[in-house]
């Protein structure tokens, strides 16, 4: 079987892994397409900086059996990536009840085995969606109704994580929205925001094609933060409306600014993976009463809405998928992905 690997930060595809065999509760796919996530950049890049703040962290809740699992080995093992797939279920496991072959499938990126939950987006023994085949847990498994592309499929779970920052900012009808930062994320939040009913929904971002991608997906105006301060376009389009700020940008420096700029409690979502030490003034948040909140990933049923929003055209994935690349041409598609006004989402289509 082929699929992409990362090795020592190189990206390389191997020819010569072993067909993967479905055990008791899993499930073979065929990968039918899969998105490159900015996270998956960041990895190639900083994969070692991810997993030693990871390592870090108290109070996260245990995930049980090989902790190890969870936190690949970047420095002497290849790593598989890929977690934004849809894929053709090929066969079941030994007593696994499981989609009928052919059934398209899509997956929250996790299997779940006897010695605990394991990770798919960042593995050293599990091949995910830059790959022929995959292994996934049958019980995770959520089937892609109407006859959706794939492709569009593919596309659940970075919508997802829009879906989740809009829920747990809790904005409601009759507030309005300013999304700092078009790309994938950005884009995610203003199609959930979109769904919502929010109105207006200011975006902001250098690019002109995020800017224009914004503005398919739902956002009322669109800034560009070299001419206006997206701030200013807010007063001008939301009034006195209850302003939330969806930051997604991950850039150091946001935060503070958008904080010191903000109108008095402005709620603001932050959505952007910052992966670099940053500073804020705590006193802007205190003078002002901001409310500012961090969020990550998604639930269950929110991966199963964006899925159901998706294949009842209550969102339009299509304008966001801007290139499509086979396995060989991975380590291009990465390279291409850092230009944002050539490309939004490219999906690898083995």
């Amino acid at each position: 079987m082929r699929a992409v690997a990362l090795r020592k930060g190189e990206l390389l595809v191997r020819d010569d892994l072993p067909d993967p065999k479905p055990e008791f509760g899993q499930v073979l796919v065929q990968v039918k397409a899969c998105g490159i996530c900015g996270s998956d950049l960041h990895f190639a890049k900083h994969g070692g900086q991810m997993i030693e703040l990871g390592a870090q962290m108290e109070g996260m809740p245990a995930m049980g059996g090989d902790a190890g699992a969870m936190r690949p080995d970047v420095d002497t093992q290849d790593i598989f990536m890929g977690h934004e797939f849809a894929a053709e279920v090929l066969d079941s496991g030994p007593d696994t009840v499981g989609p009928a072959p052919g059934t398209i499938v899509t997956s929250i990126p996790i299997m779940l085995t006897a010695t605990g939950v394991r990770d798919l987006a960042y593995s050293n023994s599990l091949p995910s969606g830059y790959g022929e085949q995959m292994l996934l847990s049958a019980p995770m498994l959520v089937e892609v109704p109407n006859g959706l592309d794939p492709r569009h499929a593919a596309l659940t779970e970075p919508m997802a994580v829009g879906l989740h920052a809009v829920n747990r900012s809790e904005i409601k009808q009759g507030e309005g929205a300013l999304v700092l930062g078009c790309g994938p994320v950005g884009l995610a939040v203003i199609a959930a925001l979109k769904l919502k009913g929010i109105e207006p929904i200011v975006a902001s971002d250098f690019s002109p094609a995020r800017r224009q991608l914004a503005q398919t997906m739902g956002a009322h105006s669109v800034v560009d933060p070299a001419d206006e301060s997206a701030f200013a376009a807010w007063a001008r389009e939301g009034g006195a409306k209850q302003l939330h700020v969806f930051e997604a940008i991950g850039v150091p420096g946001i935060i503070n600014d958008a904080m010191r700029v903000a109108p008095m409690r402005t709620k603001m979502t932050v959505v952007g993976v910052c992966m670099q030490p940053d500073t804020i003034t705590p006193f802007f948040g205190i003078a002002k009463e901001l409310n500012v909140q961090f969020v990550l990933g998604y639930d269950p049923m929110e991966f199963a809405g964006s899925l159901r929003s998706i294949a009842e055209g209550d969102i339009d994935v299509r304008p966001m998928i801007t290139g499509e690349v086979n396995l060989d041409g991975v380590a291009g598609a990465f390279e291409a992905l850092g230009n944002p006004d050539e490309h939004c989402k490219i999906l690898v289509v083995p």
